[in-house]
């Protein structure tokens, strides 16, 4: 697998019947769909702030204990063995470290966190705990993820200089309405807090704010103080086989542009430039990414009936020819024209095919084995993604990067949205 030697979670001694002991944090929503997937594992325990939203998660396992703050949880219950995060985006961090401190395995969805320098302060503690660990970035287990890889670095398409990436959210292809509220002000309303959610806890790290109807349940990715937008959402999905296939790490610069950029709220279409330095014997490569229905230029080779798939995609552009890939994260990839694709002598299947992306980390846990998200290849792909957001929020002008350094040097104001000040009483340390 295209991974660092490395990478290997720390086992653990599972129950009598090979069984980890998992808990979920932040079952709501996608976290709940999170847990669901380990159903074979013992959920030992629940936590969520909404217990309202959380109903359906709390049923579905009623012999897991239940908790609101995951820091009484991690305190208490020494029974766990591994995390399920699926909070929204602000607690990812918060949450991640805490359980790796207190020696847990983590699963985390994403992206891996809302700001830079989470991300590499996520990275970090895991490498150092030697934990097993894996993005929620679903795709990084499909076929065409791994076929993106072996016919790319088997020279399908000659070196790759330029990508293009986009992604339709938070619209429905392109058109209204929203996902959820981007490209707005906040609602100056203040109604009260149900009496099922702890607005509190909710809150976490961010500044507090009057608790509105605008922010939850799940609409809470289109503010900057809780969420990413598009970029946050289905960058991680869709730039990942390009990182993975092209050895990214760290880009050089970055540049973007969108509609109006308000204060509280993601614009509701970008484009973010970034440019990546050689990697070995592979070329800089200038990678472009669009959403809210924004799309590159046709290629021509599709043919004059062909259009782009509105949802999601990927064009790649090498010396010798282009690969489409089809869907988020990397699901169907092929070359263009159609009869290069046709004319294209396949290249031997050389990486291991996953077991699934969930299972994965489940094996992880038990054994030590790798994953293909582990948040090595999370860190710096979420850092990434971040600096186009970082980007956007500062006026878009091209941003100079100095990942060693972890610090923007062209325009030093732009630092300030790398990381923010933490409530009291929350603390990466």
């Amino acid at each position: 697998m295209a991974l660092p030697a490395h990478v290997l979670g720390r086992a653990v001694e599972t129950s009598p019947n090979n069984k980890l002991n998992i808990a979920g944090i932040g079952v709501g929503g996608q976290g709940g769909h999170d847990v669901d997937q380990f159903s074979s594992e013992n959920i030992v325990a629940l936590c969520d702030v909404d217990e309202a939203h959380a109903a359906r998660v709390f049923k579905e396992y009623p012999n897991a204990k239940r908790y609101k703050d995951f820091r009484q949880m991690l305190d208490q219950d020494k029974s766990i063995d591994a995390v399920v995060v699926g909070t929204p985006d602000h607690l990812h961090a918060i949450v991640s470290v805490t359980a790796i401190k207190h020696g847990k395995h983590v699963y985390c969805e994403k992206p891996l966190t809302r700001t830079v320098y989470e991300a590499r302060a996520v990275a970090k503690a895991a490498r150092e705990a030697k934990v097993a660990t894996q993005m929620g970035n679903q795709g990084m287990a499909f076929e065409g993820n791994r076929l993106i890889n072996e016919w790319l670095w088997a020279g399908a398409i000659g070196p790759v200089r330029e990508v293009h990436v986009w992604s339709d959210r938070p619209t429905h292809r392109g058109k209204m309405p929203l996902w959820w509220p981007q490209g707005v002000e906040r609602p100056k309303d203040t109604p009260q807090v149900p009496d099922t959610l702890d607005w509190d806890l909710w809150l976490g790290p961010a500044p507090v704010r009057p608790y509105h109807s605008a922010y939850v349940p799940f609409r809470w990715r289109g503010w900057w103080d809780f969420g990413t937008g598009g970029l946050g959402d289905m960058g991680i999905h869709n730039l990942a086989p390009v990182f993975s296939a092209l050895k990214l790490g760290a880009p050089d610069t970055v540049q973007a542009s969108s509609t109006p950029v308000f204060a509280e709220t993601v614009p509701l279409a970008t484009i973010v430039h970034y440019q990546f330095p050689a990697r070995g014997d592979m070329p800089p490569v200038q990678l472009h990414w669009y959403d809210g229905g924004l799309l590159p230029e046709r290629p021509a080779e599709l043919g004059e009936n062909a259009v782009l798939d509105a949802e999601d995609g990927i064009i790649f552009v090498g010396d010798k020819g282009k690969m489409l890939v089809k869907g988020w994260g990397g699901e169907h990839p092929r070359l263009i024209p159609e009869s290069a694709d046709k004319a294209y002598q396949r290249p031997p299947k050389t990486l291991p095919r996953s077991i699934g992306h969930y299972k994965e980390w489940v094996q992880a846990c038990k054994t030590g084995s790798p994953t293909r998200s582990n948040f090595d290849f999370a860190g710096p792909l979420t850092e990434a993604v971040l600096l186009g957001s970082v980007c956007i929020r500062n006026g878009g002008d091209k941003l100079v990067w100095d990942s060693a350094n972890l610090k923007i040097t062209n325009d030093p104001d732009a630092n300030k949205f790398l990381h923010y000040e933490y409530r009291k009483g929350w603390s990466l340390s």
